[in-house]
């Protein structure tokens, strides 16, 4: 009884003390807590995915560099999540580490990128759809990161380079099939589109349009290039976990 008794009160006494503080301090605090919140959205993912990690072979050399911020998205990945990294080389998906709970293990298995045309794919979307074959049994949370510079040049340069080849269709299909989104981060190549920047803007449209068709997003800076992945990932983790939110 005494302890019942000293539990009211405690709490009767707290309710007071919060009834005491100035409105202007508790709006100073919800302030303090939202700008926390949004903070921890752009620094980590909050939920369980599972993610495969595409990474085009011939970018250019300027990828490599950003092999650390990548796996330490890789490590920063909520307990539990499955990882595959598999890179796009020569017509073929070259799967460096198959799906695996093993964050530590995928983050190692990342490589620095050849830059050379001679590892150049047929086109980045034939092996998309190698990845996405993988997902078959995975539940939760879906998700594929294309590294690419997005540009299917298999039938010719032209218009229809832009956002409508049959590739770049069976990819969406396969994806939207499977309830894999698909994200993008833009990165030019040593062939066209480090040098022409009507094939970055072709292969930008595509990844773009692969990108909001699957229920994913799109990143790029610019026609021409990026200055790091830095910012890419923020915006990445951030979308994650809006998208998750709302999904929930």
């Amino acid at each position: 009884m005494f302890y019942r008794k000293l539990s009211v009160f405690a709490a009767a006494l707290v309710l007071a003390l919060l009834a005491s503080v100035p409105a202007s301090a508790n709006n100073r605090t919800t302030t303090i807590l939202t700008e926390t919140s949004s903070e921890i959205r752009d620094q980590q993912v909050l939920h369980r995915i599972n993610l495969a990690i595409l990474i085009q072979d011939d970018l250019t050399s300027q990828v490599s560099n950003e092999v650390r911020v990548t796996a330490d998205f890789i490590r920063s990945l909520p307990k539990g999540s499955r990882v595959m990294v598999g890179y796009i080389t020569t017509g073929t998906l070259q799967v460096r580490q198959p799906f695996t709970t093993n964050l530590e293990a995928a983050a190692r298995s990342l490589r620095m990128v050849r830059s050379s045309t001679f590892a150049s794919p047929y086109n980045p979307y034939v092996e998309v759809v190698d990845a996405l074959k993988s997902f078959d049994k995975e539940s939760g949370q879906n998700a594929v990161l294309l590294i690419s510079d997005g540009l299917d040049t298999s039938r010719g340069f032209d218009s229809s380079s832009a956002g409508g080849t049959m590739d770049l269709d069976r990819a969406i299909k396969h994806a939207n099939s499977r309830n894999v989104a698909v994200y993008t981060f833009y990165a030019p190549s040593v062939g066209l589109t480090g040098r022409n920047r009507l094939a970055a803007s072709y292969g930008q449209s595509s990844l773009n349009r692969l990108a909001d068709e699957t229920g994913g997003r799109a990143f790029f800076q610019g026609s021409t290039g990026f200055v790091t992945f830095d910012s890419y990932f923020r915006n990445l983790t951030r979308t994650l976990n809006e998208q998750n939110s709302r999904a929930s």
